[in-house]
């Protein structure tokens, strides 16, 4: 009589796996192995090693077309000065002055008033603009809000106006005679005139085009806050003004950060909202702000080494500002992050 043969076991792979007596001391390392090499995940396969830099190719070739090569022109052309031979009658001659063009520009007492007026408005704008487009956010957010849609789109329109179109409405607005507003302000009884002080017209109508467009940024960060953490600080007993200052700032922080940075930066480089007004506001010159000086330098003056100069240190200056903000911002954000790491310790 012939004893059956023995069941052979499937290996992983579905061939079929040699048999393992019972009690026989090289099974258990045999199947370990196996087991092993079961669990051993797949290789990775590499992919091609310059997809990364194919794929950059494009940023650094515009970055490069658009900022560094205007920024090295503006860096050269700052370094020379055009003199005329004779009574000005002759070529125009390129001469090296190194910093006298700095120089220049930091002593004329235009250039200066300028970064006053610039301190001023930025004073007063950043935080009204930050101040404001919070809390319409944070009204929007809320959970008593209705028609949200509608007034998202209300409130981003003026943005999509261009800079140019809405300060010639607001300087239609402004002017005396024409404007409904101040008409209306003086069938009351009340003498208004807007244009007497720039700095507040002009932020005005900065704060018109960019509050909707931050409103967006904010209301996108708020929407992102898981609403378990809401639901569980209402289930708590925290208010709605509690809500708001304990949970939603903090968690919206780098959104707070990001859009106080642009602002700065955007509120340097002033120049359409008070080249449009300049006709009307009597206090707005042709160098009211550094970037209107550096304009009339090169378009008014032909002095194009004055004007890359007054360029370098406007820029010179808008990267400190960021510098701070960012430090500042990162360094609060840090100190935040470590308090609650050690309260949770």
């Amino acid at each position: 009589m012939v004893a059956p043969a023995p069941h052979k076991a499937a290996s992983p792979d579905g061939s079929p796996a040699a048999p393992a007596a019972s009690g026989s001391p090289g099974a258990a390392p045999a199947v370990s192995a196996a087991a092993s090499r079961a669990a051993r995940p797949a290789p990775r396969r590499r992919g091609r090693p310059g997809a990364p830099a194919l794929l950059l190719l494009p940023f650094f070739v515009l970055f490069t077309a658009c900022t560094l090569i205007p920024v090295g022109n503006a860096i050269y052309l700052s370094l020379y000065k055009e003199k005329r031979s004779g009574l000005g009658f002759g070529g125009a001659e390129r001469v090296f002055s190194g910093f006298g063009n700095y120089t220049d520009a930091l002593g004329d007492a235009a250039f200066r008033d300028g970064f006053v007026n610039l301190a001023l408005y930025c004073l007063l704008y950043i935080p009204l603009m930050l101040a404001l487009s919070l809390l319409l956010a944070l009204l929007l957010d809320s959970a008593l809000a209705r028609a949200k849609r509608f007034f998202q789109l209300m409130l981003f329109l003026p943005h999509a106006v261009p800079g140019i179109i809405a300060a010639l409405i607001w300087m239609y607005l402004y002017t005396p005679g024409v404007s409904p507003v101040i008409d209306a302000l003086d069938s009351a009884g009340v003498q208004a005139d807007l244009l007497g002080s720039p700095v507040p017209a002009v932020v005005n109508i900065a704060l018109w085009e960019w509050t909707g467009y931050n409103l967006i940024i904010f209301f996108a960060a708020l929407q992102a806050i898981p609403r378990e953490v809401l639901e569980a600080s209402v289930v708590d007993g925290a208010g709605p003004l509690r809500i708001a200052t304990s949970i939603k700032l903090p968690l919206i922080r780098p959104s707070l950060a990001m859009v106080a940075l642009f602002t700065v930066i955007g509120s340097l480089q002033l120049f359409t909202e008070p080249m449009i007004l300049h006709g009307a506001a009597p206090g707005v010159v042709t160098t009211w702000t550094p970037n209107m000086y550096a304009y009339t330098a090169a378009f008014e003056r032909n002095d194009y080494g004055l004007a890359a100069a007054s360029s370098v240190l406007l820029a010179l200056a808008a990267a400190a500002l960021s510098f701070l903000v960012t430090r500042f911002s990162g360094g609060r954000s840090a100190g935040r992050s470590a308090q609650a790491k050690g309260a949770e310790a």
